[in-house]
């Protein structure tokens, strides 16, 4: 997971080109701080992707491009297309991330 907050510009061009998977979270989302511990883990087990922590205050203008308005969310892309998204307001466990990430 990427412990550095990466400008738009920077989450834009890194996405071009690979597989990715974008976390959105923010700091006083309390839903992010449930799922945020087992991150390492589902990241280990499906290290296919390139693993982007996107901060949506941060990073708003990526969040409004893809139509992220509830965190956590997870957007898979691939060379720049998007493949996937788990995107709401509800608070995700493990399991149901996981599933996410096995349908792509």
């Amino acid at each position: 997971m990427a412990t550095a907050t990466l400008s738009d510009a920077e989450i834009r061009d890194r996405i071009k080109t690979g597989k990715h998977m974008l976390f959105f979270t923010a700091d006083w989302c309390p839903d992010c701080a449930f799922i945020k511990p087992v991150m390492p883990q589902i990241e280990a087990k499906y290290d296919q992707y390139d693993w982007i922590t996107v901060d949506r205050d941060a990073n708003i203008e990526i969040a409004q491009e893809m139509g992220v308005m509830g965190i956590p969310s997870f957007v898979g892309i691939e060379d720049g297309k998007e493949i996937g998204r788990y995107v709401d307001k509800f608070r995700k466990t493990q399991k149901q991330v996981e599933d996410f990430l096995d349908t792509l």
